[in-house]
């Protein structure tokens, strides 16, 4: 659809600021002054993968996906374009044209003005769009630990036994032990074990007898160029559409409403209940929402929360479903923990130079940029606690996390803290706030 014009605003040069909303958790998300220019794709791959892939950003454009908010630096009250609801997610642009900021939107939006300022705005703005879709209250979700910052994709069964030890004599206070990435045969066959890990089936048994609560990681709407998936259902995957290339693999998109590919998805889930798995993290589901031929005429949102429903079928109503790489707005009242932020690291920069990459910059400010949303759409996650002494500016990251709500987890390998890391997991590690900021 056309971008057509659907508003202006007289502003201050000079203290106007625009806040961007990207489209899904990696995509950067902040108040920019008008002669800023905010963070962009640093390629095409990572347009794909972090951005909202069907409207890059042209030069000299501010660009919300589903909220694009103006405070015009006068005192004046906060101007909002919004997506009318969660289901249908306009691009929305600002140009500056003299003292005013034309607006512009390649879909219906509503506009409101809001007193007191951008976090005032934002606040009721995301208190508005919750009405209807996301629960009323929130309870509070206990800290976990991870995998994947201390072990990658090369992670054991023996190393979450390991850290389930460590973590209950040094007092950490996991509730919950999430094996990551690495587990899998390949993207896509989340019921197959690489042999290099050792049992799935013993790794959470374990878990579970010791009181714990299991997590896994998937990434459900992906069929990597090797598995076996790909190779042997073609007729379930979006026709023309790509997911980018990551794991040195292109990546293909599961066509959730193929009656057999949906099937498939919910027997995936089901499965992993059945071994007493609780908490389910679904990675890169940015790829559910992309463009192509589906076996049904829907359209990608529409695709997508079915997605997200099929899952929930499969895992069952009272599994924990945890958002990553994932659409913001239509994933409204679908998961109950988000990911608000890109990937921490151990280094402070993105080595793409890219901020929707893996970061402790990146993730430090799209999550506080969003902090807004904790428990008003679901818990936030700002990703885990990381507290070794390698990992660069340890202590800025320790006081993100403690400035914020949402989910705590660590994904240290115990062994590898020392007393300042032992000691600032320790105190970082503690329930979600049941209340939004």
């Amino acid at each position: 659809m056309p971008f057509a014009d659907v508003g202006e605003i007289s502003c201050d040069r000079r203290h106007a600021l625009v806040f961007e909303h990207g489209w899904q958790s990696w995509s950067p998300s902040g108040t920019y002054r008008l002669d800023e220019r905010p963070p962009r794709a640093a390629d095409a791959t990572i347009q794909t993968l972090a951005y909202r892939p069907e409207t890059p950003v042209p030069d000299g454009v501010f660009q919300g996906e589903g909220l694009l908010a103006v405070d015009p630096g006068d005192g004046g009250p906060v101007s909002i374009w919004s997506a009318p609801d969660p289901l249908a997610v306009p691009s929305i642009r600002a140009r500056v044209a003299g003292t005013h900021l034309e607006v512009s939107a390649d879909g219906p939006v509503l506009h409101w003005t809001v007193d007191g300022g951008m976090d005032a705005a934002l606040r009721a703005w995301a208190t508005t769009m919750a009405e209807g879709h996301a629960p009323k209250t929130f309870p509070a979700v206990p800290p976990m630990w991870c995998t994947w910052y201390g072990y990658w994709d090369k992670v054991t069964e023996a190393d979450v036994v390991e850290n389930l030890l460590l973590s209950e004599r040094h007092s950490l206070g996991a509730d919950m032990f999430l094996i990551d990435d690495g587990y899998e045969a390949e993207i896509g066959d989340w019921l197959e074990t690489k042999p290099s890990f050792g049992s799935l089936e013993r790794a959470v048994g374990t878990v579970t007898a010791a009181g714990k609560r299991a997590g896994i990681w998937t990434a459900p709407f992906l069929a990597a160029s090797n598995s076996r998936l790909f190779s042997e259902h073609p007729d379930w995957l979006v026709g023309g559409a790509s997911a980018g290339r990551m794991w040195d693999q292109d990546l293909a998109v599961l066509d959730v409403t193929h009656p057999d590919a949906a099937a498939h998805l919910v027997n995936v889930f089901a499965s992993l209940a059945e071994k007493g798995i609780t908490h389910f993290k679904l990675d890169f589901i940015y790829a559910g929402a992309l463009a192509g031929r589906r076996h049904e005429d829907v359209d990608p949102v529409t695709a997508y929360r079915r997605g997200l429903e099929l899952i929930r079928e499969g895992a069952g109503q009272d599994a924990t479903l945890h958002g990553c790489g994932a659409p913001m707005l239509p994933s409204i009242g679908l998961v109950d923990i988000m990911r608000v932020s890109p990937d921490i690291a151990p280094t402070l920069h993105p080595k793409a130079g890219d901020i929707s990459q893996p970061s402790q910059l990146g993730a430090r400010l799209t999550g506080a940029a969003r902090e807004f949303l904790h428990a008003r759409w679901w818990v936030n996650d700002p990703d885990c606690i990381m507290a070794r002494p390698e990992v660069e500016a340890r202590e800025t990251w320790a006081a993100h996390i403690a400035a914020t709500g949402g989910l705590r987890g660590s994904s240290d390998p115990v062994a590898a803290l020392d007393d300042w890391g032992l000691e600032t997991t320790r105190r970082l590690m503690v329930p979600t706030a049941t209340e939004p900021s």
